[in-house]
């Protein structure tokens, strides 16, 4: 009884995944939704104009970072920002050990990514020209090492 069970979730679950729609780009830029019945339509009904600009145009080099040319950083959970003020493990305090072990000044570390919560937390810099992770646990800052 078990094993019948199991297959026909086994078997429900597979027929959910296989009527999956997908979205596939043309040469020419336009968006094309393809459905599971094997009709599609136009997503975009109009090409894209390049205008003789690149994607990458939009980027600045921050030595080795590239950055979009309006770059906002991540905003953080104000809670978690609150309870971390007392162990001084706020963000303000982990982009100062950042620049201090880079040997660059507040002002050049820019905070690309990040994963936290209240006990841990993992942060992904671009300091001085390269990108850098570092790590919160309580309120212990370290540099994020490979093997860790």
């Amino acid at each position: 009884m078990k094993k019948c069970i199991l297959v026909l979730v086994l078997l429900v679950s597979f027929v959910g995944f296989s009527q999956d729609n997908h979205i596939v780009k043309t040469e020419d830029g336009r968006r094309v939704l393809l459905k599971a019945d094997f009709t599609w339509e136009y997503i975009d009904l109009e090409t894209p104009a390049n205008n003789g600009v690149s994607a990458v145009s939009n980027l600045i080099n921050k030595g080795g970072c590239y950055l979009e040319e309006g770059f906002i950083e991540p905003k953080l959970n104000s809670k978690i920002q609150a309870k971390l003020k007392r162990g001084r493990a706020t963000i303000s305090h982990v982009k100062k050990k950042v620049a201090k072990d880079n040997k660059c000044d507040v002002a050049d570390v820019f905070l690309l990514k990040f994963s936290e919560q209240k006990e841990k937390a993992v942060y992904y810099f671009c300091a001085n020209g390269k990108k850098v992770k570092y790590k919160r646990v309580g309120n212990i800052i370290i540099k994020g090492s490979k093997l860790f």
